[in-house]
């Protein structure tokens, strides 16, 4: 019985993902119709701009801080914090220290 999953087994998030000077890198763990789960690395001062995605997301920071803007709004989050990102709302995200993070998004089933 097979999968096409590249990860199996325990796994140490912090692990997987490694700071890069001046980058963000990214590594997608499990990706699937109903949404999906990705480790990012920010080296500090790096960011993604404001965008907006029409699904419910969730960000739990696993190293260091980050500012997190909703709707304008700055957010600071650090190691072992999590946080909503709402559908359809814009949204930002700044390392003011290198940090990891887990990005769940989930789609919804219409």
């Amino acid at each position: 019985m097979g999968n096409d999953r590249e990860y199996e087994g325990v796994l140490s998030p912090t692990g997987l993902v490694e700071y890069q000077p001046g980058s963000v890198v990214s590594r997608t763990i499990l990706k699937s119709n109903a949404g999906s789960i990705t480790l990012f690395a920010f080296d500090e001062g790096q960011e993604l701009s404001e965008h907006t995605v029409p699904h419910d997301a969730l960000i739990h920071l696993l190293d260091g801080e980050a500012e997190i803007r909703i709707s304008g709004t700055p957010h600071r989050v650090v190691q072992n914090e999590m946080i909503v990102l709402p559908a359809n709302q814009p949204h930002a995200v700044k390392a003011l220290g290198a940090f990891k993070m887990l990005l769940t998004m989930l789609r919804s089933q219409a």
